[in-house]
């Protein structure tokens, strides 16, 4: 079995824990973490941007990752959303199983 981290950025905290509420109902993810707000500043429409974000990390399986990109866009108010996959290369054992037992 593989695991990877789906991460994305959003400026409203109550939407991000509404999603990873959802994503924890249907068991597409083990762990849903929202970290404090961090600075992001990027080129949107040929203009310099700057926005107050909170980072949300997911943990899953990586066969499962595609659902839960699609669930985050979904509920996702941004036009363009930052959602990436990042592969997990390795882990305590112990974890990956408990990913494995709440995914399933």
């Amino acid at each position: 079995m593989n695991y990877v981290q789906v991460q994305f950025a959003i400026d409203d905290s109550s939407v991000a824990d509404r999603i990873i509420e959802s994503l924890l109902r249907d068991h597409l993810v083990a762990c849903g973490q929202r970290t404090g707000q961090v600075i992001s500043r990027y080129w949107w429409r040929d203009s310099l941007e700057q926005a107050e974000e909170w980072l949300v990390l997911l943990k899953t399986r990586d066969d499962l990752a595609p659902r839960v990109v699609d669930a985050v866009a979904r509920q996702y108010p941004y036009e363009t959303p930052e959602v990436i996959v990042l592969p997990i290369a390795d882990g305590l054992p112990g974890y990956l199983e408990w990913i494995d037992s709440v995914t399933a």
